[in-house]
C-alpha cells in the first residue's frame, strides 16, 4: 500500500483519467459525492461490526437500530445505500439511479444531511461505465482501523481532490477553495486553540478543517472549538458540509448572502479566518447604507472590500482576532470613502499586522494579495501591549513554484512568517526588525505616510551581505570586463563589414 501522499496522487490520476470530456466543475460533484458515501458507509460498517459482536456495551444492541449509530455520532446508512450494495451493482446499467436512491435514503435517515448530498448520478449524459469504474476505484480505499483514522484518510483524499479540482477549474476554483498553504498560514498566525471560529464566506470549509487540525497537532481538544460559517453558493455549501462531516466536525454552517441576510446576526467570536471574494461590485451596497456594521464609514456601493473588512471586525468579541485575505488595492485605495474608512480603523487601533503575500498562491487570481490581521484588544490580552503599533511583513519574495502557474508557501515559510508575528506580540518578545522583511511601525509614522499600509513602504530593502571587496576593486574588475567585451564587439563588427564588402555591399 502506498503512503498517503502517493495514495492521493494515484487516486487522483486514476479518477481524472475517467473524466473524459466532462467538465471538472461537474465532475467534482460526482467524485466527491462518492467519496463521502464511502466514508459514511465505512464508518457505519465499522460500528455495525462492533455491535454484532454483542460484547460489552453492545450486549443487547440491535445492529439495525438507527439510535445506536446516532448516539455515537455515526450516520445511519440503510441497507440499499451501503457501499457493498453499490459495489455489487457497479456494472448495472441502472447504477446512476441506484446511487441517487442511496443518497435520498441517507438524507431521509439523517436530518442533518438533508439537501446536502448530490443526486446527479442518474443523469443520462453521465457515463455509467465511468460510474462503475469510479466505484471500483474509490472502493479500493479500504480500512481496518478506527473511525478516526478512516475519516482522516478519506478526509485527506477529499481535501486533496478539492485542491486538484480547483486547479483544474482555474479561476472558478478559487470560489470554493483557498490554497491549503494560505489557510495553514492564517491558522498558524491566529492560533485558534479554543473558542468560537467564524468565516462568513466559508467556501468548502478549509479554514475550519485546518483549525481543527491545528488544535489536534498541539494536543488540544477539538471540542473546545465552536464553528460558525455562512456561504452564499448552495453548491459550495454542500461541498463544505460534506467536507466537515467527513472530519466529524460539528458546525453551524448557514446558507445565504452574508451582507443582506447575516444568518449569525448576534454572533461575536474569538477568531475569524476568511478569504472573501475580492472587488465584488454587485454586493447590494446601495441597500445597506445605514447598516450598523459600518462603524468606520459606509463602504462604496461599487466595491465590497471594505464591507467585508468591517463585517469581520463587527463579528469580533472584545478580545477577538481576525485574519482576512484581501486585494492589495485595499492597502492604498483613496476612492469612494475607502481612505477615510482605513484611516478610522487605524485611529481606532484595530489593525494589528499587515502581511504582503507573493503572487500565484491562489486559484482564482495570479496577482499578489495581502492579509489584514485585526485585534480588538491590543493593550494586554494574553500578549504584550501593542497599542498604536502595526507590524508590517513583506513576504512577496517567499514561496516555491510547484508548477508554471502555482506557488506554495513551504512549512519553513509559514513558520518564519507566523513566528515573526508571534515574537512581535509576545510578552517576552525576542522580536527584531529585519530590513526587507518586517518592521514594527508606530501609528504616527503611518499617519506621516498618509495611512498607506503597503509593507514595502516601511520594511525597506534587504541588507546585502558584505563580501569584503571594496567598491574601487569591483569597479576596476567591471571596467576591465567591459573593455574586453567592447574589443570583441569591434572585432565582430569589422568581420561583418569585410564579409559584406566581399559580397559587393558597403555600410
Amino acid at each position: 500500500m502506498p503512503d498517503n501522499n502517493e495514495l492521493e496522487k494515484t487516486l487522483w490520476a486514476s479518477a481524472n483519467r475517467l473524466r473524459s470530456s466532462m467538465d471538472a466543475a461537474e465532475y467534482k460533484h460526482v467524485v466527491l459525492g462518492l467519496i463521502f458515501l464511502k466514508y459514511i458507509s465505512d464508518s457505519f460498517e465499522a460500528l455495525r461490526a462492533q455491535i454484532l459482536t454483542g460484547e460489552g456495551e453492545f450486549e443487547y444492541a440491535d445492529a439495525e437500530d438507527k439510535d445506536e449509530y446516532l448516539s455515537k455520532n455515526i450516520f445511519f446508512v440503510p441497507k440499499a445505500a451501503r457501499w457493498s450494495n453499490l459495489l455489487a451493482n457497479a456494472r448495472d446499467p441502472r447504477i446512476g439511479q441506484i446511487i441517487d436512491t442511496a443518497m435520498d435514503a441517507i438524507e431521509k435517515e439523517n436530518s442533518q444531511l438533508a439537501g446536502v448530498l448530490p443526486k446527479i448520478y442518474a443523469n443520462p449524459e453521465l457515463s455509467k461505465p465511468m460510474l462503475g469504474d469510479l466505484i471500483d476505484l474509490i472502493g479500493n480505499i479500504g480500512f481496518d482501523g478506527e473511525k478516526s483514522s478512516n475519516g482522516d484518510l478519506l478526509g485527506r483524499v477529499y481535501e486533496y481532490f478539492l485542491g486538484q479540482f480547483a486547479d483544474a477549474e482555474g479561476k472558478r476554483g478559487g470560489q470554493f477553495y483557498t490554497a491549503r498553504c494560505v489557510v495553514q498560514l492564517l491558522v498558524e498566525m491566529l492560533e485558534p486553540y479554543r473558542g468560537r471560529v467564524y468565516d462568513g464566506c466559508c467556501g468548502s470549509g478549509g479554514m475550519f478543517v485546518q483549525s481543527e487540525r491545528f488544535v489536534l497537532e498541539h494536543q488540544g481538544n477539538a471540542r473546545d472549538l465552536s464553528i460558525f460559517g455562512q456561504e452564499s453558493n448552495a453548491t459550495t455549501l454542500r461541498l463544505c458540509k460534506m467536507n466537515l462531516a467527513i472530519r466529524g466536525i460539528d458546525a453551524r454552517i448557514e446558507y445565504g448572502d452574508t451582507f443582506l441576510n447575516d444568518r449569525h446576526p448576534d454572533l461575536k467570536v474569538d477568531f475569524i479566518l476568511a478569504n472573501p471574494p475580492f472587488n465584488i461590485s454587485d454586493w447590494s451596497g446601495e441597500l445597506l447604507r445605514d447598516d450598523p456594521r459600518w462603524k468606520y464609514g459606509a463602504p462604496p456601493v461599487g466595491n465590497a472590500n471594505y464591507a467585508w473588512l468591517q463585517h469581520f471586525i463587527h463579528k469580533l468579541n472584545p478580545t477577538g482576532t481576525a485574519a482576512v485575505v484581501m486585494a492589495n488595492g485595499s492597502m492604498t485605495t483613496t476612492t469612494s470613502g475607502e481612505y477615510e474608512i482605513r484611516k478610522n480603523m487605524l485611529e481606532d487601533d484595530v489593525v494589528d499586522c499587515m502581511l504582503a503575500l507573493p503572487s500565484q498562491l491562489f486559484y482564482n487570481t495570479g496577482i499578489p494579495v495581502c492579509v489584514w490581521i485585526f485585534a480588538r484588544d491590543k493593550r494586554n490580552h494574553k500578549h504584550r501591549d501593542r497599542s498604536n503599533q502595526v507590524l508590517f511583513i513583506d513576504a512577496r519574495n517567499m514561496g516555491t513554484m510547484i508548477s508554471r502557474r502555482h506557488r506554495v508557501l513551504t512549512d519553513d515559510d509559514i513558520a518564519k512568517i507566523a513566528g515573526t508575528y508571534h515574537a512581535w506580540r509576545s510578552l517576552d518578545s525576542g522580536y527584531e526588525d529585519v530590513a526587507g522583511f518586517c518592521k514594527a511601525v508606530s501609528l504616527q509614522e503611518i499617519r506621516e505616510n498618509d495611512y498607506v499600509l503597503t509593507p514595502g513602504r516601511y520594511v525597506g530593502l534587504e541588507e546585502l551581505e558584505d563580501d569584503g571587496i571594496s567598491f574601487e576593486e569591483k569597479m576596476m574588475e567591471l571596467t576591465e570586463e567591459l573593455a574586453e567585451q567592447f574589443a570583441e564587439s569591434h572585432a565582430l563588427e569589422a568581420k561583418i563589414r569585410k564579409n559584406l564588402e566581399e559580397l559587393g555591399y558597403e555600410i
